[in-house]
């Protein structure tokens, strides 16, 4: 169990260090997903993610239907959706931003799989934030881009599901864990690319693959998978969940202004207002004891 105490200096530079690597993440991806079709760039990513890892690192102690779980939901349908729904013209930005969904996902789930009750001032921040998905499904034009953003939801949704089954899986290192997920949810993409996209396709593009396609694989794989989610896992191990998860917050602050400055992404008022919204919504779920703490402090002053 990780402590409770604040971070130190040189962790909350690291934890900081992964926020950038995940927030940027989704420019790595807006990039390969101009060369590779969304299911072949999973099936990539997966490969290189898993092999040869898979050989080095332990095996998760736990049922194998748990870990088949795990990959399925936590990798190949997360990232299938995702990728896809980026690919139908969800600005990358936005992605980074619906994508917190599923920490509201993950409270339903485990109301439902472990009795686990939402408080109160869970409750209402689902809902805050669930007003700012309402205004963007109010300003996406188009059936694509409105395909784009139920498929992000889904990812989200899926996201949270692989949440259930790491509650269920006992791993050495939460790397290997990663590792195995990617090696489970390979098969499954690459079947489902060379089916829906086609061997030609999937050929051509492996063939004209352009340096530019091949570094943001690379950043993919190796920066924000291998060394994102190792370094998580470290943090994990050393502090609490609630010393740590409050800076995922900050992912889609990275993600909307990456998107702005690199990919010159609009921030109309519309999408400032959303992210105000779901980003409320979900300071109201992850700092909940910080919350209740200050109204104490506040009833009692008074």
């Amino acid at each position: 169990m990780g402590s409770s105490a604040n971070l130190s200096f040189k962790h909350l530079l690291l934890v900081l260090l992964i926020v950038l690597l995940w927030g940027t993440n989704f420019i790595a991806v807006f990039v390969a997903l101009k060369s590779f079709p969304p299911f072949l760039l999973g099936a990539v990513r997966f490969a290189l993610s898993a092999l040869p890892w898979v050989f080095f690192l332990p095996k998760p102690n736990a049922p194998f239907k748990f870990v088949l779980g795990f990959g399925i939901f936590n990798f190949a349908m997360q990232f299938g959706f995702l990728f896809t729904g980026i690919h139908l013209g969800l600005s990358p930005g936005l992605a980074s931003l619906l994508l917190q969904i599923s920490v509201f996902f993950s409270m339903a789930l485990a109301f439902l799989f472990f009795g686990e009750k939402p408080s109160v001032l869970k409750i209402i921040g689902s809902l805050i934030s669930f007003i700012g998905i309402g205004v963007v499904a109010a300003h996406i034009e188009g059936g694509a881009t409105f395909m784009g953003l139920l498929l992000t939801l889904l990812a989200a949704f899926s996201w949270a599901a692989g949440n259930m089954f790491t509650k269920k899986v006992n791993a050495e290192s939460p790397l290997a864990l990663v590792v195995w997920g990617n090696l489970i949810a390979f098969p499954f993409m690459l079947i489902l690319s060379l089916v829906m996209e086609g061997p030609t396709l999937v050929t051509h593009s492996l063939e004209n693959t352009s340096w530019s396609t091949a570094a943001a694989v690379f950043y993919i794989v190796y920066i924000s998978t291998h060394i994102g989610y190792g370094a998580w896992g470290f943090l994990l191990k050393n502090y609490s969940a609630s010393a740590v998860v409050p800076f995922t917050l900050l992912i889609p602050v990275v993600g909307f202004f990456s998107s702005a400055v690199f990919l010159g992404e609009d921030l109309p008022s519309w999408k400032l207002t959303a992210s105000l919204f779901i980003m409320g919504g979900l300071v109201f779920s992850l700092l909940e004891k910080q919350i209740r703490r200050f109204l104490k402090r506040e009833n009692k002053n008074g």
